[in-house]
């Protein structure tokens, strides 16, 4: 079973006490996303990481990339902290990945008290592909590489992978209160977006179909009011502004996409619908 490291950038600002709530609150909307796709998982979470383990992984990477508060996952291959581990399984790993005359670097972290040095296993474990790859031809190159190879190491355990996935970030839905949003159209379903990227649940009205929405956060509900809603979030462009009387409503009034082109919002609200 593949091991997916799910990693955060926001919340490592946090202090403690915050950032073990937002850790929660991450790895509670991770597990609540992967059930509502219906993907078998395990998820774990320590240090900085979450750690995910998947029958499926190629359904529970598209899953969790839609986790505001990731910013990034990797498909791992694992095996314990030993360097002679580390050595053999980056030089597995590099057989099928590396053609005839490619060059590789490795890249390799370190966090835990293991006696070497990320160095030491940079420099171990692009040994020990290179031996193995040797009748290819492969040569190294760390500047410029055909194909990199990344390590890493936490604690008891090391991680060989090779892509990084990049992913939304933000803060994780519900670490940041409740706002309702009036979506009438590509920006209402934008903004209501942005928002949800910095951690609010989002309570929705409005005329525009909006159903999109329930991939990044299952809980988002209908509705016009909520005691505990701390404002109103509105699909505005700079050009409507004077349009909008905020001084009728009795909650902060927030426009995410004012600074926002029409294109801008168009391509946006396109990668919104399509899940990605």
């Amino acid at each position: 079973m593949s091991v997916i490291l799910a990693r955060y950038a926001e919340i490592g600002l946090k202090s403690a006490p915050v950032r073990r709530r937002f850790e929660n609150q991450l790895r509670e909307n991770a597990v609540n996303m992967l059930m509502e796709d219906g993907v078998e998982a395990i998820v774990e979470k320590q240090g900085a990481r979450l750690y995910v383990e998947a029958e499926d992984p190629e359904r529970a990477v598209a899953t969790l990339r839609r986790v505001f508060g990731i910013a990034s996952v990797s498909v791992t291959e694992t095996t314990s902290s030993k360097m002679e581990d580390i050595c053999a399984l980056a030089a597995s790993y590099s057989l099928p990945r590396l053609s005839q005359g490619q060059s590789f670097a490795v890249r390799a972290r370190r966090e835990g008290s293991q006696g070497y040095t990320s160095m030491d296993v940079g420099r171990e474990a692009g040994s020990a592909i290179f031996i193995a790859n040797e009748d290819k031809g492969v040569r190294v190159d760390l500047t410029d590489p055909d194909v990199v190879f990344n390590v890493e190491v936490r604690d008891n355990r090391a991680f060989v992978f090779g892509d990084v996935v990049r992913c939304h970030g933000g803060f994780p839905v519900g670490s940041q209160g409740k706002v309702l949003a009036r979506i009438d159209d590509d920006r209402g379903i934008v903004s209501a977006w942005l928002m949800m990227k910095r951690g609010c649940r989002v309570i929705a009205s409005g005329s525009a179909d909006w159903s999109c929405l329930r991939a990044y956060d299952p809980m988002i509900r209908e509705g016009t009011e909520h005691r505990q809603a701390l404002g109103l979030v509105m699909g505005t462009a700079l050009e409507g502004l004077d349009s909008v009387d905020v001084s009728q409503y009795d909650l902060p009034v927030y426009f995410p996409t004012i600074g926002m082109t029409d294109a801008e919002v168009a391509e946006l609200a396109e990668t919104i619908r399509a899940g990605l």
